[in-house]
């Protein structure tokens, strides 16, 4: 109502008074402040209402959206939990393969222990200290036997013999 007056007073007259529309817009403040009583303007009262004997009917489109909410929400879970588990065993075979490359390096490294002990051992001058302090002295000529040479020995042919066997007496 305010309004209209405000706008009648552009309109129509120019000239009308301005303290016509202070005076209504004061009167209607005081009118809405005598309708309230108190600091709550109105009172909310629980109601009881009792649903027992309400039955709720299925809706078919609903529950078909539903089931095909769910299936997408399974088959995304699905994928997720395969991605998951693609990326965790390629960590586990990175893992796998890094400890796989640092047994093949002790390894090697023993390896190569073991082969330098072996050509310490083998060395020949090592091995002729440790004969000469045995008592061990070079063989000579006709003393070394080859069991396996093609070649006839330098002295001559040689019949082979039959010995019968010599009784050991003990």
């Amino acid at each position: 109502m305010a309004t209209q007056a405000i706008a009648a007073a552009a309109i129509g007259g120019l000239g009308r008074d301005t303290d016509w529309i202070e005076e209504h817009n004061t009167r209607l403040l005081a009118a809405q402040r005598r309708g309230r009583r108190g600091p709550t303007p109105e009172a909310l009262f629980p109601k009881r209402i009792d649903n027992s004997r309400l039955v709720k009917a299925d809706d078919p489109a609903r529950v078909r959206e539903m089931r095909m909410f769910a299936y997408a929400m399974a088959f995304l879970l699905s994928l997720a939990m395969l991605y998951g588990w693609q990326h965790l065993s390629a960590i586990e075979c990175g893992y796998r393969i890094e400890t796989e490359k640092q047994q093949m390096q002790q390894l090697e490294e023993q390896n190569r222990q073991l082969r330098l002990t072996e050509a310490q051992l083998a060395d020949p001058a090592r091995i002729d200290t440790m004969a000469r302090n045995l008592g061990l002295t070079a063989p000579h000529p006709g003393q070394v036997v080859h069991p396996n040479a093609d070649v006839a020995p330098s002295n001559g042919a040689v019949m082979a013999e039959a010995h019968p066997p010599v009784p050991a007496i003990h």
